[in-house]
């Protein structure tokens, strides 16, 4: 019953269940030159059509740069953008639910070096794709483990009793 357990334990992985973001245009870091049309993540799982959302904030911390609706195919998404305007900082934040269920959130920034002509959104619609505030509330794998590890001991010993 130890080494099948042991054997559970070790065969574990804890975080590989879960959507990871592979790459991203603009990528994380990048410094461009000229302005990009979209957003464009690509994660190593597909993503549900349900609530998915990317935004993109200017250097000012509070312009949204957005042009449309977060799509979704496959393992994709993306979001349009208006034409964006002060060179800068500009940070791009996401939250998806994978396929499994689980939502995924995380940001980064990349750099505009030459200032652009736009004009970012109206307050309306920029509070309107304000992102929500998420908690996390997956449950650690721990608990997981210790979980299965306590219905493998209960089911022995209900197993030893139904025997004798």
């Amino acid at each position: 019953m130890l080494a099948v357990g042991v054997l559970l334990l070790a065969g574990a992985n804890a975080a590989d269940a879960h959507n990871v973001l592979q790459s991203a245009t603009p990528a994380k870091g990048a410094a461009v030159a000229s302005a990009p049309s979209s957003v464009e993540l690509v994660f190593n799982e597909p993503v549900e059509s349900g609530f998915n959302e990317i935004t993109v904030i200017g250097p000012d911390n509070t312009s949204h740069w957005e042009g449309g609706a977060t799509t979704v195919h496959a393992e994709t998404v993306s979001v349009p953008l208006r034409p964006l305007g002060p060179a800068g900082v500009y940070t791009v934040t996401y939250h998806i639910v994978s396929e499994d269920g689980h939502p995924v959130s995380a940001s980064y920034t990349f750099t505009l070096t030459t200032p652009g002509v736009g004009t970012p959104a109206p307050a309306v619609q920029a509070a309107a794709a304000a992102p929500m505030s998420t908690s996390d509330s997956t449950v650690p794998v721990w608990v997981w483990i210790a979980g299965a590890a306590v219905l493998l001991v209960v089911g022995v010993a209900v197993a030893r009793r139904i025997a004798r």
